[in-house]
């Protein structure tokens, strides 16, 4: 069990150090902010949602713990070229899992979000990985509030 999690500790610190798909987005047409005071960590979402519904593009801006960047910077690479339907549904299996006792979400390429399985058992971290998937939804929605976890 450790092995496991010395290897999601590690993939969330590769992921902090090196963030995926961050700066700004060159087309977008959606974005939204998110803010957690509790912390500190701030998140500008940008995404580029063609006619079709799919996210062809995404990237964030901003800063934060490790758990919040990480999380940005998966969600960026495991949403990018998938239906904002799915992308709904795989928030909801996300956000479950973090708060409940849900199962990660499953499904190509969807792996990767295993590594925040364990932040349930901290409650106060819950937070900080939700904050880019709330962001996320706001965008999606074309809502224009700042997204504030408290």
């Amino acid at each position: 069990m450790n092995d496991f999690r010395d290897l999601y500790q590690e993939m969330i610190l590769d992921h902090y150090r090196s963030p995926r798909n961050f700066g700004p987005l060159e087309s977008q047409n959606l974005s939204a902010r998110g803010y957690n005071p509790l912390c500190g960590d701030e998140v500008e979402l940008h995404l580029y949602r063609d006619g079709d519904g799919i996210l062809r593009d995404i990237s964030f801006e901003g800063c934060g713990c490790a758990i919040s960047t990480a999380s940005a910077s998966i969600l960026s690479e495991v949403l990018k070229g998938r239906p904002e339907n799915e992308v709904r549904g795989i928030f909801e299996e996300f956000h479950k899992m973090i708060t409940e006792e849900g199962t990660a979400p499953e499904g190509e390429g969807l792996a990767k979000l295993k590594v925040f399985s364990g932040v349930k058992n901290f409650p106060v971290r819950v937070k900080c990985a939700t904050l880019v998937w709330h962001t996320l939804i706001q965008a999606l929605n074309e809502k224009e509030e700042e997204v504030c976890t408290e």
